[in-house]
């Protein structure tokens, strides 16, 4: 069977849901699913997703999506399909860049806006030692001392390894859910347009448009 909409673990599919100016209310209720309701993001605004070095010669980023909030943090979401042996160390360095562009010229106290580094995984991590960790689906990181505490709290890594999220759709219950089984299954889905806005999207994002995930109506206008 054809898929009807759109596959999210493509760099097409991924940036049409989430990655452009007319969904960005989208991309606002998904990570306002996944942070806690202290850090509520009320606006957001798209930012260059291509972070070059200091010099020419220096290896710059790429970003799948690159936003900053009303609050000036900064986010960082990537989407892996493939497994990469080192995906944790590329967002270590992504956040890197972020970080960097803060620095003020002249007299500057270093008070640093949060950033957080997304990241979507079509795979699973091989280096968990023992449960829970190993069936988790969200990973939420930072950076803590030997005693567990959080030594600092404004630079957060959040992995999503979507092949460890099983639910069945009669079992999902809270906003994240709804939104991990939405992007793990939209490409299977043969539903209404109508259907997948009633029954995943909060009733502030009913109007939003999705023909643009047709998979049908794409291929006709190509």
């Amino acid at each position: 069977m054809k898929a009807k909409y759109i596959n999210p673990f493509t760099d097409f599919g991924f940036k049409k849901i989430f990655g452009e100016e007319a969904s960005k209310p989208l991309l606002l209720d998904f990570l306002n699913a996944l942070l806690p309701p202290e850090h509520h993001v009320i606006d957001l605004t798209f930012k260059n997703s291509e972070q070059l070095g200091q010099t020419e010669a220096d290896r710059k980023a790429i970003y799948d999506i690159y936003c900053e909030t009303d609050k000036g943090e900064k986010f960082i979401v990537e989407l892996q399909k493939a497994k990469q042996n080192y995906f944790k160390e590329r967002t270590i360095y992504y956040s890197t860049f972020p970080i960097r562009e803060q620095a003020e010229k002249g007299e500057w106290n270093y008070n640093l806006k949060a950033v957080y580094c997304i990241g979507i995984l079509d795979f699973t991590f091989d280096d968990y030692e023992s449960e829970p960790e190993k069936s988790e689906v969200v990973h939420n990181i930072k950076l803590k001392n030997k005693n567990g505490k959080t030594f600092y709290d404004k630079l957060t890594y959040i992995y999503l390894e979507m092949p460890n999220f099983n639910l069945k759709e009669e079992n999902l219950g809270t906003r994240l859910e709804k939104w991990l089984y939405f992007i793990k299954h939209l490409e299977d889905f043969q539903t209404s347009l109508l259907y997948l806005k009633t029954r995943y999207l909060p009733r502030h994002l009913k109007k939003q448009n999705l023909q643009g995930w047709d998979n049908r109506k794409l291929k006709a206008t190509k």
